[in-house]
């Protein structure tokens, strides 16, 4: 239980950052580090930020769990989107158009790139408090979110803020499509073994 809780508030954390992302996206591409830091700050449980440490099948088994929490806390903020007198939801929508339109295979493979920023940001960012070591964190989020690289947390909340009708319309390939981006995140958080011992 206090890793799935963890796992909520990360989502919580995710899901403020997106809200903030769908809001202007362009400020929302840097302010979109809130989201990152915040967990790596609490030490809380983000898929992203835990799937490239995993050693053990019980790390696997947490990483499911890790997962749904992440998912419960993204559907808490979207919500409360759903309360904003802004246009989140359409925005939402107009996002996840586009991700459909590129297919799950693409969008997968471009997810790969987002997996190995988030390793590389949360790594440095674990190993000391001084502003150097926090460098490749507020690089990586703009830089994941500028080259187009899905970050299935928070792509889980963009589809949970989308207007329900539109999600009924396109489950099954919105379900194909998140699968994808999970699996992308997975590899490109792991991507590293192949190349060094440990980050």
């Amino acid at each position: 239980m206090t890793v799935f809780r963890s796992a909520i508030f990360a989502g919580i954390c995710i899901g403020i950052a997106g809200f903030g992302f769908l809001a202007d996206k362009t400020l929302g591409m840097f302010l979109f580090i809130f989201g990152l830091a915040t967990v790596v700050n609490y030490k809380l449980k983000l898929f992203t930020g835990t799937a490239g440490f995993v050693q053990s099948w019980r790390d696997m088994a947490d990483l499911g769990i890790i997962l749904v929490g992440n998912w419960v806390g993204c559907f808490l903020m979207a919500l409360l989107a759903r309360c904003s007198s802004m246009p989140i939801q359409d925005t939402a929508q107009y996002l996840l158009e586009g991700r459909l339109a590129l297919g799950p295979w693409s969008a997968g493979a471009l997810s790969i790139g987002c997996g190995i920023l988030m390793t590389t940001a949360v790594t440095f960012a674990r190993k000391s408090r001084d502003f150097g070591h926090w460098v490749p964190l507020l690089f990586a989020v703009p830089l994941f979110i500028l080259c187009g690289f899905p970050h299935c947390i928070a792509d889980a909340f963009y589809y949970l803020a989308c207007p329900f009708p539109f999600l009924a319309d396109n489950a099954f390939a919105i379900i194909g499509l998140y699968l994808c981006l999970v699996v992308g995140n997975f590899i490109g958080c792991n991507l590293y073994r192949a190349f060094i011992e440990k980050p």
